[in-house]
């Protein structure tokens, strides 16, 4: 599954995919954070700034786009 938003505030981003994936270990059911830069650097025509960390965030004054956040999930249980 993928989390995106317009957000370029950690409390709409990584904070909230950190919080469901905890929520889901307590319910039994498990994710794992997938490298979302990754798979940017695969599709895009230049790497994003933050290609290197899990989840991608993007930056108007780095790379030219809006404020972007992707996370890409994937279940483990």
């Amino acid at each position: 599954m993928a989390y995106v938003t317009c957000s370029p505030h950690v409390l709409e981003t990584e904070l909230v995919v950190r919080d469901v994936i905890r929520r889901l270990e307590r319910e039994g059911r498990g994710a794992e954070v997938l490298h979302a830069g990754d798979v940017a650097t695969r599709v895009a025509p230049v790497p994003p700034a933050g290609a290197d960390r899990p989840m991608l965030q993007l930056w108007p004054h780095l790379d030219g786009t809006d404020a972007m956040f992707c996370a890409l999930l994937r279940r483990t249980a």
